[in-house]
């Protein structure tokens, strides 16, 4: 198939966890023979953001290890029928333009004869219900939601029937345990500050635990304010700016253990959505804690997988057994990895979105020309 896939942005991960999932899927598509666009608009803020902050160095390591993927980008006045000549499946990711979004319905309206999916991955359904709806997807075939909880928003939206959960996943092509072990020692937390959607939540379930557990504790990220950095400080915990997320299975191979902190909307609202984070921890060997967070779609085994904290003192706890107990480490490790590599890799991904395609009457395989039918 030729799958067309627009996103605010392949080429760069500043504050964009979209890109994480994106790459390890384009790029399994690749590896089975699909022929795979991706655009991305002029100007994508991301990737502004990036090249002010890093130059062009930022953006080596994910040209480097994905050297199968490249992204064009378009003005906002392109001839959209053109960049999807050819398309048997074109997927539009929810951070893009509403005006991008309307116009590729419209084409699709108009008899195109590719499939159309909207993908979305975040919790702007709840948190903003107004800004989401107002993306005209009337000439969609249907959505992609990265929970089953959200799915159920787009039903209760009228889209019953042409919802699909589909969670991300690991790339393990990348992300994967070291091939070496060397010296691990502290926690690390890879994540962006944002927008006081867990401040508290990250002073309570990391930052205080990590100090009273006498473990260092590295961070990675972006968009961290002044108060922000004066309460790293105040902790203890070294802040290193932001990494490329084609860096994290390095940075984790360095630490004993790390702690996922879900934002409020997904312990509240939107239950049952891990986000990549956890998929990438898992998928790299280290042993994870996660604050309260409900997985109510039975995704992982947890407890098994990785160990949960109801509470500050408990989250103290279970980081302070960690930093003495090297069995338990590798317990976590093995099952964790055992359940990415059963259930939750780009490869499974790919499969679940080839079976959704088939259901629009779309090949299965790479090769396969598809049967055309009237819009």
């Amino acid at each position: 198939m030729r799958i067309v896939y627009f996103t605010h942005s392949l080429a760069s991960c500043w504050n964009h966890g979209n890109a994480h999932f994106l790459r390890g899927v384009l790029d399994e598509l690749v590896e089975r023979g699909h022929d795979v666009a991706a655009y991305e608009p002029e100007g994508a803020w991301s990737l502004a953001n990036l090249l002010a902050d890093h130059g062009a160095a930022g953006l080596e390591p994910w040209q480097r290890l994905y050297p199968q993927l490249t992204s064009t980008t378009y003005a906002s006045d392109a001839d959209l029928t053109e960049l999807v000549d050819g398309a048997d499946l074109v997927i539009v990711h929810e951070w893009n333009d509403h005006d991008l979004v309307a116009r590729m319905g419209t084409l699709r309206k108009a008899g195109a004869g590719f499939r159309l999916l909207f993908h979305d991955t975040h919790h702007r359904a709840v948190s903003a219900p107004a800004e989401m709806q107002a993306y005209d997807l009337s000439g969609y075939d249907g959505v992609l939601a990265f929970g089953e909880t959200l799915s159920e928003v787009y039903r209760g939206w009228g889209w019953q029937g042409r919802v699909w959960t589909w969670h991300e996943a690991a790339d393990t092509r990348r992300f994967h345990p070291p091939a070496a072990e060397g010296e691990r020692t502290g926690l690390v937390w890879v994540g962006n500050w944002g927008d006081g959607e867990r401040t508290q939540e990250l002073e309570h379930f990391l930052f205080a635990p990590a100090q009273a557990a006498g473990l260092p504790l590295d961070i990675y990220g972006v968009r961290y304010p002044d108060e922000a950095r004066a309460t790293l400080a105040r902790y203890g915990v070294a802040y290193h700016g932001w990494a490329a997320n084609a860096r994290a299975p390095e940075i984790f191979a360095r630490h004993l253990a790390t702690v996922h902190v879900p934002r409020r909307f997904y312990t509240t609202v939107l239950p049952g959505i891990p986000t990549i984070r956890v998929f990438e921890a898992l998928a790299c060997g280290i042993p994870l804690v996660s604050a309260p967070w409900s997985d109510a779609e039975g995704l992982f085994r947890p407890g098994t997988d990785y160990l949960t904290a109801e509470d500050g003192a408990e989250m103290t706890r279970h980081l302070t057994a960690l930093g003495a107990d090297p069995d338990l480490r590798a317990d976590l490790v093995a099952h964790g990895l055992e359940t990415i590599r059963a259930r939750h890799t780009c490869a499974h991904r790919v499969d679940e979105l080839l079976a959704i395609a088939a259901t629009l009457g779309l090949p299965s395989s790479a090769s396969a020309e598809p049967e055309r039918t009237p819009a």
